[in-house]
């Protein structure tokens, strides 16, 4: 069923309880499903690379307006007047811990140095689902390339990634060979298991240690997060998916690998445009890669990890292949931005209405330097940001740049230029702009106001 349809059947339905309300009080049918009435859509993307990037290639040397993009970035270059380049964050809690950087690139949490088993706090996309996700079939979307889950629910815990295009493709927008009747029992039939679950579990806390109860309090959450999909599934069921028209289901649908690396990350870029065209989903984050072992790229001649890259000891030949691996992910994204223009809702481009963060929680892998962190912030014009503009945090405090001076530049990278530049006031912004009541995110101080027009 289309938006449209959507919007004409909720009205309907509105317009049918008023007139027999009045006459008779109904049972509850299936008909009479309660959906929220649609918002309008503020989207937002959340897209994570791993290991950092060859920051000495990396770094845009001057802020303002008139800032050249450096080799890798080139390829944003068409995409000027709708991007800004960030200098200068870091994680504040997470400097000098480089272990789970990307498990807390959206929380800002408080990590182990040794990079043990920690608590996380909740992820910025999940609290932005609970404001725009009621209007949507999936509050948010979780997807992996390679690598983990960059979402975490309310209570820490970790909320699974899916790595398969094809079931996202269905799970988005699949046929369901069961009846809607088949499905409910079935859903039902969960639910009961779960009810059963969490009464045992209630029965047996209370005679678990601190370290045990911290476990099954992980495991309740899972259950609870189980239970809130199978309620929205339920309450959807008599909503048909979007149809995706035959030559898009076919593009999508398509079974490849890394071994076609462009192609395979064009493809999951590709799933996230339909998903957000068909306000199927307003949230969602991707992980490109895993800061543990993210495959190579054998269609431009780099077979090694991306790890292994990122530990290149100052080797020439290892910081050019990581350049190239760096200007091949910005490629991709560029090609996300093309798709999000490509494609307009009531006259102006899908991109306008979708704020994309992508970027990592590491600036360079070698040394595991996670202060001025690379970080690209797109879309959202309807939103309120202005774009066009390398901000820097750091030139106001060091002047200028010299990379040629590798253990200089490798310092700004390790330790914090400006202490107040903090990945959090780009999270509490985005959070704004998503309409979500916040003054503060984590160790947020402010909102970053040059962003925004």
């Amino acid at each position: 069923m289309s938006n449209l349809n959507l919007n004409q059947w909720r009205i309907s339905r509105r317009t049918m309880l008023r007139g027999l309300g009045a006459c008779i009080a109904l049972p509850l049918l299936d008909c009479m499903a309660v959906l929220p009435t649609p918002t309008k859509p503020r989207r937002s993307v959340f897209l994570y690379i791993p290991n950092g990037v060859n920051t000495l290639t990396w770094q845009i040397e001057k802020a303002g307006a008139d800032y050249e993009f450096t080799r890798p970035l080139k390829g944003l270059e068409r995409h000027r007047a709708d991007i800004t380049p960030i200098s200068g964050l870091h994680h504040p809690m997470v400097i000098g811990k480089h272990h789970n950087c990307e498990k807390v690139w959206l929380t800002g949490a408080n990590v182990p140095g040794d990079g043990g088993a920690f608590r996380n706090t909740v992820s910025v996309d999940q609290m932005i689902a609970d404001v725009q996700g009621v209007s949507t079939r999936f509050s948010s979307l979780e997807m992996a390339i390679e690598g983990v889950s960059l979402s975490w629910s309310k209570d820490g815990i970790q909320i699974p990634a899916e790595r398969n295009t094809q079931q996202i493709f269905n799970q988005l927008f699949g046929v369901e060979k069961d009846s809607k009747e088949t499905i409910r029992r079935k859903l039902s039939r969960r639910g009961s298991i779960l009810d059963v679950v969490a009464d045992d579990a209630k029965r047996v806390n209370r005679n678990l240690g601190s370290e045990d109860r911290s476990k099954l309090d992980e495991y309740l959450t899972a259950v609870r997060q189980v239970e809130e999909r199978s309620r929205r599934a339920d309450e959807w069921l008599n909503v048909a998916k979007p149809v995706v028209p035959a030559d898009d289901a076919a593009r999508l649908q398509r079974k490849l690998s890394m071994a076609q690396a462009g192609d395979y990350y064009r493809l999951f870029y590709d799933l996230m445009v339909m998903a957000l065209r068909t306000d199927s989903t307003r949230v969602i984050t991707c992980g490109i890669g895993s800061e543990g072992n993210t495959s190579g790229i054998p269609e431009i001649g780099i077979l090694q990890t991306r790890h292994g890259l990122s530990h290149h000891n100052g080797d020439p030949e290892q910081l050019r292949r990581l350049t190239e691996t760096d200007t091949f992910l910005v490629e991709q994204l560029a090609y996300f931005l093309d798709q999000l223009k490509a494609h307009e809702e009531d006259g102006r481009p899908l991109l306008d209405t979708t704020q994309v963060l992508w970027g990592s929680g590491m600036a360079y892998g070698h040394s595991h330097g996670n202060a001025n962190l690379p970080t690209i912030l797109a879309g959202g014009r309807a939103l309120g940001y202005k774009h066009g503009q390398h901000v820097d945090f750091n030139l106001p405090k060091i002047g200028k740049y010299d990379v040629a001076d590798v253990t200089s530049h490798y310092r700004i990278c390790s330790r914090p230029v400006d202490g107040d530049a903090r990945v959090s006031n780009l999270l509490l912004t985005m959070l704004q702009r998503a309409e979500v009541k916040a003054d503060r995110f984590q160790d947020s101080l402010r909102p970053l106001s040059e962003l925004l027009a």
